[in-house]
């Protein structure tokens, strides 16, 4: 899309906006002002509050600028032009949104041309088109409904809701979808599910409630069997390579980031060859394996699959009383640390396709270890919106 100077002049406007925490939220800021403005019936469109809207379009951004070189962003781009239209927009509110988007970066950038202007609206462009092309080209409906048929209660802030929907959702496992529950209206957040598609149009989230947030409290103390939900359509693309000759496989997760990973091994069991498998799954504490027994499970059942869990501190905290479980069966030991640094102990796993989930922060400093060790960044998957 870029030639190589037209792709060094827009890192060098965009990536110092990028890199800094208090620019990001006010280019985000900027954005929708001057959206809002521009465009007033737009803002029916979105939630009352924004915080949440502003981090993912940011997250998105940087996923957009550091693949401009390759075009990885335009599947993501598409996807997620499809999954706004449970919004009610459509392609030409994306078209109408780049002159905003791009003046929204020039105005908070500390390095701005002509030539840079020149490239980033080029950038923005091919931006809002494959969006617009993502919503106006799908068949598919923008949501589907589910109903709430269980609801436990794992951890005090950590719940396993199970779901019937009403049709059938055309998700693979590894990806993940965005929800809206009864009790918050219009406020969309994504979860993955951790099963794969089934006939029973079975669905089942793991949800940790996120302090200060708005949807994930609710669905933890709020939901109840016979809440209905809306699902949107499927993102993101952790996938597994099970091709002839593909390499094994390293996965790596943390809280309920396993939920993704669990999804995939649970497909990857009914085939009859699948590859070589280590899963490292941590936590901060014993109690934050929540879903441990259901993956010795699946590795006793199947030779393939290993794995590792790994916690931070052996002790449970004060605020959280002892579970009173045993370790499953065939877990002798828990390792301890980080859980990039206690991967990376075992070598680079330069021969292994990756896949790391998990919190933000936790992909961060688990993609820093595997570099630090040598790992080929091209080896490595992990979705840029995150859990």
């Amino acid at each position: 899309m870029l030639d190589a100077h037209a792709l060094a002049a827009v890192r060098d406007g965009v990536s110092g906006v990028l890199s800094d925490e208090r620019r990001r939220d006010a280019v985000a800021r900027t954005f929708y002002a001057r959206l809002f403005a521009e465009y007033p019936d737009f803002r029916a469109f979105f939630p009352a509050g924004m915080d949440q809207q502003r981090h993912r379009l940011m997250r998105a951004l940087a996923h957009v600028v550091a693949h401009v070189e390759d075009g990885a962003f335009v599947p993501f781009l598409h996807q997620l032009g499809r999954d706004h239209r449970k919004h009610g927009l459509t392609g030409a509110h994306f078209l109408a949104a780049s002159n905003a988007l791009a003046a929204a970066v020039r105005e908070n950038a500390d390095t701005w041309n002509p030539e840079i202007d020149a490239a980033w609206r080029r950038v923005v462009s091919a931006v809002c088109h494959t969006m617009a092309m993502g919503a106006d080209s799908e068949d598919l409906p923008p949501y589907w409904t589910a109903t709430v048929v269980e609801h436990h209660r794992v951890l005090d802030d950590l719940a396993v809701v199970r779901l019937e929907t009403d049709g059938d959702i055309p998700f693979e496992a590894g990806q993940y979808l965005s929800v809206q529950i009864p009790q918050r209206p219009r406020l969309w957040r994504y979860f993955s599910p951790a099963i794969a598609p089934n006939d029973y149009r079975g669905i089942e989230f793991h949800v940790r409630r996120v302090s200060a947030g708005w949807v994930s409290p609710a669905v933890v103390s709020e939901t109840t069997v016979g809440d209905r939900w809306l699902l949107g359509p499927p993102l993101g693309g952790l996938r597994v390579d099970t091709s002839p000759g593909a390499e094994d496989v390293l996965m790596i997760a943390s809280g309920t980031g396993i939920a993704p990973l669990r999804a995939q091994l649970m497909a990857l069991a009914v085939r009859s060859s699948p590859p070589r498998v280590h899963l490292f799954v941590g936590g901060a504490h014993p109690s934050d394996l929540y879903d441990l027994d259901t993956l010795m499970a699946l590795a006793r059942t199947n030779p393939w699959l290993t794995v590792v869990p790994v916690v931070e501190n052996t002790e449970e905290p004060w605020w959280r009383p002892p579970t009173g479980r045993e370790l499953p069966v065939g877990v002798h030991r828990m390792l301890v640390g980080k859980i990039g640094p206690v991967v990376t102990r075992f070598g680079s796993w330069a021969d292994r396709q990756i896949q790391i989930c998990g919190s933000p922060s936790m992909v961060r400093s688990t993609l820093y270890a595997l570099r630090k060790a040598g790992t080929p960044m091209s080896h490595v998957q992990h979705d840029p919106l995150g859990y």
